[in-house]
């Protein structure tokens, strides 16, 4: 089963327990944030990915410059661990490390909340790959992926107990387009996925592809 075969089967479990009012919010929202132009302003194949420094979820600082100085890199902006989506992602990215490697290419993943919480996100799933913390959504910005929450979703997140305001130090509001780049070793955006329906991820035999044709 694909990737997105499996989110879909979880999403058709899922939704018909969400209470129907918050179901209505997040299918509005849903089709306000695809109708707003936010996939086509961020950036795309061909464009120079933005350069970032970001903490580790153990503390370190992390530089896109230092990971392309040792091959390609391919770089997937989630929304945190309260996404069941984004942990289905992460987890299937992680069963595909050896082979992203066997391409010489590194893997990292970035996300607006506090290092505690990828390092747990980490242990949790026991990801081998590095969990980046963005807080504020600012190299998101500079990607063109980050919005901010509408307050009645931002609500009914609450009401699921999501605890943006703790998760994402402060910035509770502003998440990240779910998106991955591969990254040519000269920072050259070679292929992109970007959608703003969260409940959609880039296939790692994709993302694999997209490492073959760097060859």
């Amino acid at each position: 089963m694909s990737l997105n075969d499996e989110l879909t089967a979880f999403f058709r479990a899922l939704y018909p327990e969400i209470p129907a009012a918050a179901r209505e919010v997040m299918e509005r929202a849903g089709r306000d944030l695809a109708a707003s132009g936010q996939a086509d302003r961020a950036v795309q194949v061909g464009d120079t990915a933005p350069h970032f420094s970001l903490p580790t979820a153990t503390g370190e600082t992390l530089t896109l410059d230092t990971l392309l100085s040792a091959g390609p890199v391919v770089l997937t902006f989630y929304r945190g661990a309260w996404c069941p989506y984004c942990n289905f992602a992460l987890r299937a990215l992680q069963e595909q490390t050896g082979a992203i490697a066997a391409h010489g290419a590194q893997l990292v993943a970035v996300s607006p909340q506090i290092p505690d919480e990828s390092l747990t996100l980490a242990e949790k799933h026991a990801l081998t790959f590095p969990v980046l913390s963005d807080l504020g959504c600012d190299t998101a910005k500079q990607y063109g992926l980050s919005f901010d929450l509408p307050d009645d979703l931002a609500a009914v997140y609450d009401s699921f107990g999501f605890d943006l305001q703790r998760v994402n130090g402060g910035h509770p509001r502003t998440l990240p387009v779910p998106a991955t780049y591969v990254i040519d070793r000269d920072a050259t955006i070679r292929w992109a996925f970007i959608d703003t329906d969260y409940t959609a991820r880039a296939e790692p035999s994709d993302i694999l592809a997209a490492l073959d044709a760097l060859h």
